[in-house]
């Protein structure tokens, strides 16, 4: 025969695995949800950063190229020198 105090101990420890199962699928559902709003907001963030980028490589490409400046000459050093 069965004691009670065995029956009473499987049926908590029953209780208490369906607990922890219960908790490990709300704890998936909430990675999951957690991981997409990441995805998400990754995603905006990309559009937003290549749209800048695409924004900016058309302005640069509207701009006329810079004019160089004449390179400044070096003084000249006088070429007197002492006699030998």
């Amino acid at each position: 025969m069965t004691s009670t105090k065995s029956v009473e101990q499987r049926l908590a420890a029953a209780a208490k695995q369906a607990n922890r199962d219960r908790e490990a699928v709300e704890a998936v559902r909430e990675y999951a949800a957690e991981k997409a709003r990441v995805d998400a907001n990754t995603a905006r963030l990309r559009a937003m950063r290549l749209e800048k980028e695409a924004a900016e490589a058309a302005a640069k490409a509207a701009q006329p190229p810079p004019r160089k400046k004449a390179a400044a000459r070096p003084a000249r050093a006088s070429r007197s020198r002492a006699p030998a």
